[in-house]
């Protein structure tokens, strides 16, 4: 068993891998694999990781017909034999080569179910600047914390963010509770981060910032806003529901859906009776809330 297997799904990113793979490579922490999964790539993005991989053993190179992140991910976590897991995007940067030795041994030195750190954000060519992800500062390192705490925390706060490359995970926390990632969605971080945060009760914080998340505008997130957004969101609150009726998962949902419904307000107009009626339908305006609603509705 290596130490940590770094899952990195790719699909027509070949700009950016030679930055994600440098920064992968350059980590002195050696006793890790590297799962790179090509889903269906059209462009030269395989050529790119056979390179890499006949110059490195440590890179397992898999191929796929297009299944989307979720379904990368699941192959890659199929293969995995690390302890742990970081789930990197390959457009991003590991951008402390001690990243993945510190959070190593910080998790082994806290038995850890999962770690959770901070990252910088840079814009590609044509995109826009958002700002830095940053949470730790709300917690205390080296401290114990329950899944429910922290995401009640995250949410007042207005600090909550889903996404898995934030974390580093104990692989066999994950195979505990069988998850895997909802197949044939966008924002499926929204449902496997807040399930796996939920069960956890041996969650830390590392006060660092070791990743430089890249801002694409023809990423999966930079594209235009369409009802598939939003579809995917109502698909995670069903399923989120179907894990739990607990208050926090009520207070997630109403955190995230009144947000969706108001950016959702730039959907075709032609396309919002269908959402609309999938959201009524299913009892999800008690979350999204009435101006939310009129904005989608009427803006």
């Amino acid at each position: 068993m290596v130490k940590v297997s770094v899952i990195l799904p790719i699909y027509n990113v070949a700009p950016y891998l030679k930055d994600a793979f440098e920064s992968i490579l350059a980590q002195t922490l050696t006793d890790i694999e590297v799962i790179a999964v090509n889903d269906g790539s059209t462009d030269n993005s395989q050529q790119l990781i056979e390179h890499y991989a006949s110059k490195d053993h440590r890179i397992i190179a898999i191929q796929q017909k297009n299944q989307g992140l979720s379904g990368a991910r699941n192959t890659a976590l199929k293969h995995a034999t690390g302890k742990y897991l970081y789930m990197m995007d390959s457009d991003d940067i590991i951008s402390n080569s001690n990243a993945l030795k510190n959070c190593y041994e910080y998790a082994e030195n806290n038995h850890a179910d999962f770690v959770f750190f901070d990252s910088e954000r840079f814009p590609d060519k044509g995109s826009d600047h958002l700002p830095d992800i940053r949470r730790t500062h709300l917690v205390e390192e080296n401290k114990r914390y329950n899944g429910e705490y922290l995401l009640n925390l995250m949410i007042d706060e207005v600090t909550h963010n889903s996404a898995v490359w934030l974390l580093f995970i104990n692989s066999s926390y994950i195979k505990r509770l069988g998850l895997n990632f909802y197949p044939g969605i966008i924002h499926e971080d929204e449902l496997f981060t807040t399930i796996l945060t939920l069960n956890s009760d041996s969650i830390y914080a590392l006060k660092q910032s070791y990743v430089k998340h890249r801002v694409r505008s023809s990423s999966i997130m930079g594209l235009q806003y369409t009802k598939r957004n939003l579809n995917c969101y109502l698909t995670v609150a069903d399923e989120l529901l179907r894990f739990s009726k607990t208050p926090i998962i009520h207070k997630f949902l109403r955190y995230t859906l009144s947000k969706v419904f108001y950016t959702g307000h730039l959907i075709p107009l032609h396309d919002k009776p269908a959402i609309f009626w999938r959201a009524l339908r299913s009892g999800y305006l008690k979350y999204i809330g009435l101006k939310s609603v009129i904005i989608f509705l009427l803006k």
